[in-house]
């Protein structure tokens, strides 16, 4: 009941603004930058999941971004489809937060952000993700806190960020933190997403992450290589517990990307700190695919994939299985509702 009741609200939201808009549009459109639905549904098949195969429902996000004034601006992203009796509204929140500038280079954030890890993959959005890391599909990356960003020129920043930890809900009535430092930085070909993390995965014990992403953009060859690495109190070894992911991409048009893309998760340690990749886990998968957009906007995408991964996942929730293959077709959609037209009646 909770479902119709909330698209039932949105829909009478989307049709007032609509009709403020044809009255006063200059002062709604200063305002909002944003406001779209994304939805997104494919027909896959899991050789060794059965509930993930078929016909399915995958994602229908609201999205709305603006700005208050000349120095507030927020953000906000809503998964429709994650409602259940056991959530409270804001678990289906991906990011709720609000922005001031009291200085052009100076960004203050307050509310429910991404944390900031380094990495591309685990800076994409959701939406647009076909098969991952392991690390990807088990890491709680939305969480409450602040941030600050300043901004070094015109090609890098750097971010400074608290947030709760993303191993809270492991532990009732908990108060843990995250403490996230990232530096974002584009020279020519070269991008980065770099990050330096320390969490608390229990009270008062932490685990800390060095994240490296890093982008080539070779013409239409895009080439990108994430490492991070994981290591908890009084560990100084590296590539024990750790995620690599690389991706290759080409654009021979503008409508067709084609991808290749592997990716390695492994935990050779002995410790119980990483609650992302359970130790003794050693994981291999390797895919590609083609997106096409039939019209120029990108605002409809067409994909169609194939992954295979092998190894051993030690977490008993874990996604990825040994011996899996998973071919997934699908399409995604953006519904932009500043820019609907009701049809006039003859």
């Amino acid at each position: 009941m909770r479902k119709q009741v909330f698209f039932l609200l949105f829909f009478l939201i989307a049709v007032g603004l609509q009709t403020l808009k044809a009255q006063t549009a200059k002062s709604i459109l200063q305002e909002i930058n944003t406001l779209r639905l994304e939805a997104r549904g494919d027909w896959q098949h899991d050789s060794q999941v059965k509930d993930e195969r078929g016909f399915k429902g995958r994602y229908l996000n609201f999205v709305l971004t603006g700005n208050i004034g000349e120095k507030f601006s927020y953000a906000y992203r809503q998964r429709l489809n994650k409602f259940s009796k056991s959530s409270s509204f804001f678990d289906a929140t991906d990011w709720l937060y609000i922005n001031y500038s009291p200085v052009k280079q100076l960004t203050l954030s307050a509310g429910k952000q991404v944390a900031a890890i380094g990495g591309y993959e685990y800076d994409a959005p959701p939406i647009d993700i076909y098969f991952s890391s392991e690390f990807w599909y088990n890491i709680p990356c939305f969480q409450w806190g602040v941030s600050a960003e300043y901004a070094l020129g015109g090609n890098d920043a750097l971010k400074l960020q608290v947030t709760q930890s993303p191993f809270d809900g492991f532990y009732d009535h908990e108060d843990m933190y995250g403490y996230h430092l990232m530096w974002s930085g584009r020279h020519g070909i070269w991008s980065t997403l770099w990050s330096a993390n320390l969490m608390e995965y229990a009270p008062k014990k932490y685990i800390s992450y060095i994240s490296l992403g890093n982008q080539l953009q070779l013409g239409r060859v895009k080439l990108c290589l994430d490492f991070l690495n994981r290591a908890a109190n009084h560990q100084t070894y590296f590539f024990k517990d750790c995620s690599l992911v690389g991706e290759v991409s080409y654009k021979p048009k503008d409508c067709l990307n084609l991808y290749a893309k592997a990716t390695y998760d492994v935990n050779k340690t002995h410790t119980d700190a990483d609650l992302v990749i359970h130790k003794g886990t050693e994981l291999t998968r390797v895919g590609g695919g083609v997106e096409f957009y039939p019209i120029k906007n990108h605002d409809v995408r067409l994909h169609a994939d194939y992954s295979y991964a092998w190894g051993k996942n030690t977490n008993p929730d874990g996604t990825m299985q040994d011996d899996q293959s998973l071919v997934n077709v699908g399409v995604t959609w953006k519904m932009n509702l500043l820019s609907i037209r009701l049809k006039k009646k003859d």
